[in-house]
């Protein structure tokens, strides 16, 4: 391994960053992550701090899980890799087949295809959408409808039916017949609704008038994040994601719940749809499912598209869709193990506890600080924090965010910002004494962003 000074004086020359511009990364270096315990992340100068935004919302567990560490070291020694394209097999992705049945047999989930993560989960979600259509003769069906804010990653397809612009403008023309409705989000919305039961009514009227005017066996798909992650935490009316499968289900159109954040106890529940009372008929997941130490997904699909598929005789439901590293044996591996020990340790619980505890303690520094606009969350491990630079008009502070995510580092938590958003997920093993030190770091953030 280099020393630190070839690592700084190589920091930001010869990769490129995600979610970031080049010049801005050779401008301002990134801080180099050298290790990590627990819940604390450690840089390249000894600098430590809680991690807050637990990786990349993904790191469940924490950084130092060992059974997770020796179910990858001892798959290595055993099958590094194999295809899982037709013909073979290996033993983990089938023992994980068999356990997620289990995990989400209250969702209706009952066969998995697995992929690399997120990204790849979704793009596999679209796709069987347009196919189980075609299969079932309904060749029209090939548009999909998606949330406003909305996050559903980065391939062509997931960016097609992203809602922020940020993930679309400098990669247009996206995937054509893609069309986003106004999210339930009661802070901004067009409507100029506050009341979120009144809002989420409004919303799958808008959803409606969409589906009508583009031909309701024209659409594939809906696909909806059950709380919206990368927008903002943007949590739906307890009606939404309820009426949103209703609506669905009357016109013959597919309900998608992109889990790829909220799945796995993140929500103080093991699936996101299911905290709502929803079986969507495909979820797609990643990020938890290894918590980070191996890359890793799965799409989940429902027994309605599995007897389409399976019982096809025309050779139309042939799959011709996959990724080298589907249903790798290493990361198949990590995610039996990362599911053990999440249901061991049963970390929905401490999600619900501490999410409250973390919302709660939001809100306070609301009470105190006129930089917040807004504070949402409360369930589970999910929250953020709005900058506004004027709560009557609600002016988006997008400078300050940087500067809170600083000092707050240097008292001892790392954030994520995102444009006027403070982005809020730290690992589901956080305890309440780690809770506190977070918004500790978060308030002489807000002080040194006013001062």
């Amino acid at each position: 391994m280099k020393d630190s000074n070839f690592l700084k004086e190589n920091n930001a020359r010869h990769m490129w960053h995600p979610m970031a511009h080049p010049a801005d990364m050779l401008n301002n270096p990134p801080r180099i992550i050298q290790s990590a315990e627990g819940v604390r992340i450690t840089d390249i100068d000894g600098n430590q701090a809680i991690d807050a935004v637990g990786g990349l919302w993904n790191v469940n567990l924490g950084y130092s899980s060992e059974p997770v560490k020796q179910a990858i070291k001892d798959q290595l020694d055993k099958l590094a890799y194999y295809s899982s394209f037709a013909g073979t097999a290996n033993e983990p992705a089938i023992e994980l087949s068999y356990e997620l049945l289990d995990w989400f047999a209250e969702d209706g989930m009952v066969r998995s295809f697995f992929t690399s993560g997120g990204s790849d989960s979704v793009e596999t979600c679209l796709r069987l959408a347009r196919q189980y259509h075609k299969v079932r003769g309904e060749h029209g069906r090939t548009k999909f409808m998606s949330l406003k804010k909305g996050y559903h990653g980065t391939h062509f397809g997931g960016a097609s039916v992203n809602g922020n612009n940020r993930f679309r403008t400098a990669y247009e023309p996206l995937l054509a017949g893609c069309f986003h409705i106004a999210s339930p989000y009661p802070y901004r919305n067009p409507f100029n609704e506050s009341d979120p039961a009144k809002l989420a009514d409004l919303c799958i009227r808008a959803a409606e008038d969409e589906i009508i005017f583009q031909g309701p066996n024209t659409i594939a798909a809906f696909i909806m994040e059950p709380i919206l992650g990368a927008g903002g935490v943007i949590v739906p009316h307890a009606s939404f994601m309820p009426k949103l499968r209703e609506l669905c289900d009357r016109y013959g159109i597919l309900l998608i719940s992109d889990e790829v954040i909220t799945g796995f106890g993140r929500v103080g529940d093991w699936s996101g749809a299911r905290h709502w009372g929803v079986k969507p008929d495909m979820m797609s997941t990643a990020k938890a499912i290894t918590s980070g130490y191996f890359p890793f997904g799965a799409t989940l699909i429902n027994e309605k598209i599995a007897d389409v598929f399976e019982n096809d005789k025309s050779g139309t439901a042939s799959i011709g869709h996959g990724y080298t590293y589907s249903a790798h044996p290493v990361g198949a591996a990590a995610a039996l193990a990362c599911l053990a020990e999440t249901k061991r340790l049963d970390l929905r619980k401490n999600a619900a506890a501490r999410g409250t505890q973390l919302h709660d303690a939001l809100l306070a520094l609301m009470d105190e600080h006129e930089i917040i606009g807004d504070v949402r969350g409360g369930h589970g491990l999910m929250t953020a924090i709005e900058l506004v630079s004027d709560r009557k008009t609600k002016a988006q502070d997008m400078a300050a965010g940087p500067l809170v995510q600083k000092v707050a580092f240097e008292n001892g938590a790392m954030l994520r910002v995102s444009g006027n958003n403070i982005l809020l997920s730290p690992p589901l093993i956080v305890t309440e004494s780690e809770v506190n030190d977070i918004v500790h770091a978060i308030e002489a953030g807000l002080i040194a962003a006013r001062a």
